[in-house]
């Protein structure tokens, strides 16, 4: 079984003119005591990645090691700048499936194999206080990188290490660096110790490339540049492996097409990064994939005149599912949530007979999902499979002729759109009077009303601050309308509990009680709903 490390470092190199990195004398560094001299240790590490080096460039490391105190398989995701998970796994011949699992969305059905090997002698040195506690390890790593993959060159250096303790002060951390700084060491140029042995031992490229052979000329030019694009997305696997190349640092969105295509962009991202954190049930991430899958969903309907609705709506009606098969059994835990709290809230004289146990039951009877069934979602051909659809239709959008215009104009038209619909909806609502009709109709607003506030955060980037104040009044209005769809909800809950109560030979009276209090709640929105859509009325003029 895998175990998981925050990892929290900083890597340092001397300077340019070679030679070891010298390693001052840090029992001045404040807060230390003393530097205990460990030894060195002997480490032999292979690393493994797809031969596109998919892990590498999303800055993920897989490796088998074996010397030092914890020998073993270790991945590492980046969490953020000097932040990371490792996750570790006992020795074994073979990569252990827990770890393989956990990099799937980003290899998909490529095979891993060995890239890179390290050989380390590493002098390790403890820093600790005046009680004995360590307060970060300091090695100096003196290294040899052996190409296995894709070359067969080497490389040594020498660099030094700097790790927190676990649950150390990451403050502490500059602390040691002002130390190392004074003695002429500078931040590693290189993210990780695979970073730099895949740049100074990759093949070296030709200093005169041969010239490309001329394209055919073809009637229309640009027939040529679609059937290009055509092929260059043609191959599944390429599409993957190019697709999560981060933009140039100096690119910048200029045309409605760039700045939608650059939030597509960010919602693939987000999908195909917590995958790994779905899977290790890190709290939250579920919720954060639903989302990410929603808002690609609802960009891609909203911007139909930008991307082609031919190729995107296959797409969206796959995300749709997915977004379904993540809401299992978490639309119950909310709905259950909403009743224990309420039930909570109720003064003890007013609960009579079992209901928490009956809420309890009822809530467990209707969990049709589990972790297990949402692991083998997202090892599932159908889910591998929409993340290279993602991947393909980045690399080669199926841009339409407005995507080449100005975003103010475009971009601002589908929002405008967007919140006409919602502005339809809530108007429709406000002339209904209280009941089921009404309720619908509000939470059709409250479903338009969150494409439209996706809508406007794609824009906000092009708009400014117009699109930002109507993101921030979406957000507003979707939850008023979410606290009046969550007491329909209840209330239908409620109905159900007490029938189910009564048929036992229960008292129901708490029941309607607390269904008493959540249609207070419901007409408590409609009542504020006017003057809140009032406030918001004016800033669909992006």
């Amino acid at each position: 079984m895998a175990d998981t490390k925050r990892e929290i470092e900083r890597k340092y190199e001397g300077p340019p003119a070679g030679g070891d990195a010298p390693l001052p004398d840090l029992t001045d560094v404040p807060g230390v005591s003393g530097v205990i001299d460990k030894g060195v240790a002997e480490l032999d590490a292979t690393y493994y990645d797809t031969a596109d080096q998919r892990l590498a460039t999303a800055s993920l490391t897989l490796r088998r090691r074996t010397g030092g105190d914890d020998a073993g398989w270790h991945l590492k995701l980046p969490v953020s700048e000097g932040v990371r998970d490792e996750i570790r796994a006992p020795l074994s011949d073979t990569i252990p499936e827990d770890l393989t699992a956990l990099v799937r969305s980003r290899i998909r059905e490529a095979e891993l194999v060995p890239v890179v090997r390290l050989l380390s002698a590493r002098d390790v040195r403890h820093l600790v206080d005046a009680s004995g506690t360590l307060l970060a390890e300091v090695s100096v790593d003196r290294v040899r990188a052996e190409r296995l993959s894709g070359g067969a060159g080497s490389a040594e250096w020498t660099e030094i290490e700097v790790e927190l303790a676990d649950d150390g002060d990451p403050a502490f951390l500059d602390k040691v660096e002002k130390k190392l700084r004074k003695a002429g060491l500078t931040r590693s140029a290189s993210a990780s110790k695979l970073a730099k042995a895949l740049d100074d031992t990759a093949p070296r490229k030709s200093a005169k490339p041969e010239k490309p052979e001329k394209a055919e000329k073809t009637g229309k030019a640009g027939k040529a540049d679609k059937a290009g694009k055509a092929d260059k997305v043609a191959d599944a696997s390429t599409a993957a492996a190019t697709a999560a190349k981060p933009e140039p640092p100096d690119w910048a969105p200029r045309t409605a097409g760039d700045h939608v295509l650059a939030y597509v962009r960010a919602q693939r991202d987000a999908i195909v990064e917590l995958d790994p954190a779905v899977r290790r049930d890190v709290p939250d991430s579920v919720h954060r994939m639903r989302v990410a899958t929603r808002r690609l969903r609802s960009t891609f309907r909203s911007y139909g005149k930008i991307l082609d609705r031919t190729v995107t709506d296959p797409t969206g009606v796959e995300l749709k599912w997915l977004a379904a098969e993540l809401g299992v059994d978490r639309d119950q835990e909310v709905l259950t949530e909403h009743l224990t709290a309420a039930l909570d809230d109720l003064p003890s004289e007013l609960v009579t007979g079992p209901v928490q146990a009956r809420v309890s039951t009822w809530s467990g009877a209707r969990r049709s999902g589990s972790r297990q069934r949402l692991i083998a979602v997202l090892d599932g051909k159908r889910y591998l499979d929409l993340l290279t659809t993602l991947d393909t239709l980045v690399a080669g959008p199926p841009l339409l002729e407005a995507a080449s215009k100005k975003p103010e104009k475009v971009i601002a038209k589908a929002v405008r759109k967007d919140f006409k619909k919602v502005a339809d909806l809530v108007g429709e609502a406000l002339e209904l009077p209280p009941g089921s009709e009404r309720d619908l109709a509000m939470h059709d607003a409250r479903k338009k009303a969150k494409r439209t506030r996706y809508a406007a955060e794609a824009a906000t980037p092009a708009l400014g601050e117009p699109a930002a104040d109507l993101v921030k009044s979406m957000k507003s209005l979707q939850t008023l309308l979410g606290d009046h769809q969550d007491s329909v909800m209840v209330r239908g809950a409620l109905r159900e509990l007490a029938a189910e109560a009564h048929g036992a030979g229960e008292n129901a009276f708490t029941y309607g009680v607390l269904y008493g209090r959540a249609e207070q709640r419901a007409a408590a929105v409609e009542a504020a709903l006017p003057g809140e859509w009032e406030a918001m009325e004016d800033k669909g003029a992006v």
